[in-house]
């Protein structure tokens, strides 16, 4: 590409960036990136350098100075077409939920995360349709897309092992369950700290939300099991810390309210796989023991309880006593517990699953 130095006078200068206020006004990205790429040439900077800063091709850049050394200024605007702008056809959102779907870095941008203005520019520079920037969130709503934070995936995660679980491990678990009518209980454990949790809320622009907090660091740890058949949930809360007797004391407490067998499955907490509790487990008849995948607390329904009961219970909360937060906590569990509809409902992503049994 051919570089070159561009001089401006000050009267197109300020034309310019006068054009350049009102493109920011109305959120017309191709028309300020236009703008910038000149006003960037002006100042010296190569134009393989402003494509770059830009995020747009290099040969968008050439069109544009070559349009503005033509035409000066004029070469800024923009013809207004007769009747309604054009819509993207059903081929084309298609091809641009793709192109969203890949990410950002896959369509050339620097950025990892998509933002309006960008996708703004996606869709003017492949399909030449142009949108305000305040539309495009109603258009990917329509699409099917909703804004949402993103989660971590372990680098650790085993795929092949997740895949087997599906394919394999489960429909194994149902099969038995029916054979022995047993219960299938998900188990996990979650500690509620005394000095609260935050959490999105709205407030006034400018003016963060505070919470006070005791900053006191203890906190209340529960044990908990949720059936998938009937949405029984068992739990047992206590002030100590996790560990293998604990642990033992839980699963006592819960053959003692049930006479049904119970497959169990749990992740791969120290205490849970410790020598102490694999002793205990293996000398009761009525249990048998499944080991959810490495990383995989997506595929442990009761994940989401423990939000949930964080959501409704501590979140945004101050706990001035620890009795404060004992109460809360123990009232959301409760509701927990005689509500099995709830509980159920947490269950979705395995009733999506073939239920080969």
């Amino acid at each position: 590409m051919l570089n070159f130095r561009l001089t401006l006078h000050s009267s197109q200068k300020g034309a310019l960036e006068k054009r350049l206020q009102t493109a920011r006004n109305l959120g017309n990205m191709p028309l300020i990136n236009r703008i910038l790429s000149i006003l960037a040439v002006a100042e010296g900077f190569c134009q393989r350098e402003v494509a770059k800063i830009l995020q747009v091709s290099e040969e968008s850049i050439r069109l544009w100075l070559c349009g503005f050394l033509l035409r000066g200024v004029r070469s800024l605007e923009t013809k207004r077409s007769p009747g309604r702008p054009p819509k993207l056809t059903k081929t084309q959102k298609k091809e641009l939920a793709e192109i969203i779907d890949k990410g950002p870095a896959e369509a050339g941008f620097l950025s990892n995360c998509w933002r309006s203005p960008m996708i703004q520019h996606l869709i003017y520079e492949k399909f030449g349709t142009f949108y305000s920037v305040h539309y495009i969130s109603q258009l990917l709503k329509n699409m099917g897309f909703s804004y949402q934070k993103a989660r971590f995936v372990s680098d650790h995660l085993d795929q092949e092992a997740r895949k087997q679980w599906l394919s394999n491990t489960w429909p194994e678990i149902l099969a038995l369950a029916q054979k022995k009518n047993a219960y299938i209980l998900f188990g996990d454990e979650a500690s509620f700290p005394q000095w609260g949790t935050l959490s999105y809320t709205w407030a006034t622009r400018g003016k963060q939300p505070t919470i006070e907090t005791s900053g006191k660091r203890k906190g209340y740890k529960v044990f908990g099991l949720i059936d998938y058949f009937t949405g029984r949930f068992f739990y047992k809360c206590q002030e100590s810390k996790f560990n293998s007797a604990s642990y033992i004391q839980f699963i006592k407490q819960v053959l003692s309210k049930t006479r049904k067998h119970i497959i169990l499955i749990q992740d791969g907490a120290k205490y849970h796989t410790s020598a102490e509790t694999k002793n205990f487990l293996e000398k009761k008849d009525r249990i048998r023991v499944y080991n959810l995948p490495s990383y995989s607390p997506d595929f442990n329904p009761i994940e989401k309880l423990w939000k949930k009961v964080k959501k409704e219970g501590t979140h945004l909360h101050y706990f001035p006593t620890f009795q404060d937060l004992v109460g809360k906590v123990e009232e959301a569990l409760g509701f927990f517990e005689n509500t099995a509809k709830e509980v159920l409902s947490l269950f979705g992503f395995y009733d999506d699953l073939p239920q080969t049994v």
